[in-house]
């Protein structure tokens, strides 16, 4: 894998379009400070843990905690299911109710929405493709586009409120409840992917 096939790689799986809508209720509620601010601690910790997954491995996993990835792959995907279904119900409102206030979310925004098991087993992959200088740099600098691309979907998102304040508001709902389709449809996929890891030998597979 190069340099730029890796990062194009980790951009898909962390592509700000597809995270706007995991942050819609967020991107609705905070002012655009309070949204950059948030944003960048929470880009900040998402960016070094996989920098330490790309320069470690699983040896997280497999020595320090002596647990297999595939636990933490059923773990994500049981979290990703639960706030896939809240997100149906409740709209981008659920998000919010599950961070609480501004000066608490980073760590939210981090974990699940950055920090998963398709995330940390691509920043694996990623670091033992690539020389640690490159993997890291691939790492940081999706995580600047990340911001970059919230950022500017934020500001387009405020722009197009104040004129059409009403098609914006059911724009969000329909699109904050059509998402938690694809929230709860990878939420299954990681967790047939771990048990499949886990069960190799099951019939049919």
């Amino acid at each position: 894998m190069s340099f730029a096939q890796a990062l194009l790689f980790f951009l898909a799986l962390l592509n700000p379009f597809l995270l706007s809508l995991y942050l819609l209720e967020l991107i609705v509620r905070l002012s655009p400070r309070q949204f950059r601010q948030v944003l960048t601690r929470g880009v900040i910790i998402g960016g070094a843990v996989f920098s330490l997954f790309a320069l470690t491995g699983d040896a997280l996993f497999s020595t320090l905690l002596q647990v297999d990835f595939s636990s933490f792959q059923i773990f994500g995907g049981i979290l990703f299911l639960l706030v896939g279904i809240d997100f149906f119900f409740n709209g981008p409102r659920a998000i919010g109710l599950l961070r609480g206030e501004p000066e608490h979310l980073a760590g939210s925004i981090a974990m699940p929405f950055l920090i998963g098991p398709a995330t940390v087993s691509a920043a694996i992959m990623i670091g033992s493709s690539l020389d640690t200088t490159e993997a890291l740099g691939v790492v940081w600098l999706t995580m600047a586009a990340v911001v970059v691309g919230l950022v500017a979907l934020k500001y387009a998102h405020d722009h197009m409120r104040e004129r059409n304040a009403r098609l914006v508001d059911r724009y969000v709902d329909i699109t904050g409840r059509v998402s938690s389709l694809m929230i709860g449809t990878f939420a299954v996929q990681m967790i047939l992917t771990g048990l499949l890891q886990h069960w190799p030998g099951q019939p049919g597979h």
